[in-house]
């Protein structure tokens, strides 16, 4: 299957539109932030005073013990009383405008073009499912490193062999994010993907 090198050029012929190097930075940071808060559970929890066990008697009289004053003890000065101020449950998601996520797309990918990290097939598939078979293959597509191979569909012989290879990941270009293109050293695009991200960055 060869390869060809996905250039600005076949990216304008193809109507995926690139955002230029000084356009897009706040957009792409905005974009993982979000990626990354809405992954958080936000199901951290303390125990105020007011529901950690005991009860709420005096621990000693207020006066003539030579001690400070005290109250009950859950009071978060002793060790398993309340906690000030502690997490509680929340959530943490953020949500980023279309126009926002649109941007930092197309600078993340016009990034790659630009660093000539873009590669292109007309088919992708690994008949025997032997992962040796899958590596050769993606070897001599394009250099080593983190490699995302984006397609509309893989057949299974092919997610049997990419399964054990950690450095490679299937994803359609539907599904694909701006934050799997920023860890990407290099990419593959197969057959129509290029159509689909020409429709997701118009």
């Amino acid at each position: 299957m060869p390869a060809k090198a996905f250039t600005a050029e076949d990216a304008q012929t193809a109507n995926v539109v690139l955002a230029d190097a000084d356009r897009g930075s706040q957009a792409v940071h905005d974009l993982v932030t979000a990626y990354r808060a809405n992954r958080r559970s936000g199901t951290a929890n303390t125990k105020t005073r007011g529901e950690v066990r005991g009860n709420n008697k005096k621990i000693y009289k207020q006066k003539g013990t030579g001690g400070a004053r005290h109250g009950d003890k859950r009071a978060p000065i002793f060790v398993g009383g309340g906690v000030v101020f502690g997490p509680r449950p929340r959530d943490y998601s953020k949500k980023v405008p279309k126009t926002v996520r649109k941007l930092a797309l197309r600078r993340v990918l016009g990034d790659l073009v630009r660093s000539e990290s873009i590669q292109t097939v007309d088919t992708f598939a690994i008949t025997d499912g032997k992962t040796k078979t899958f590596i050769s293959t993606v070897e001599g597509i394009t250099k080593p490193g983190k490699i995302l191979i984006v397609g509309s569909a893989f057949d299974d012989s092919t997610y049997l062999a990419a399964r054990n290879v950690v450095w490679a990941q299937l994803v359609t270009p539907l599904e694909l994010n701006v934050e799997q293109l920023i860890l990407a050293d290099s990419v593959i695009l197969v057959g129509d993907a290029v159509a689909t991200l020409a429709k997701r960055t118009a």
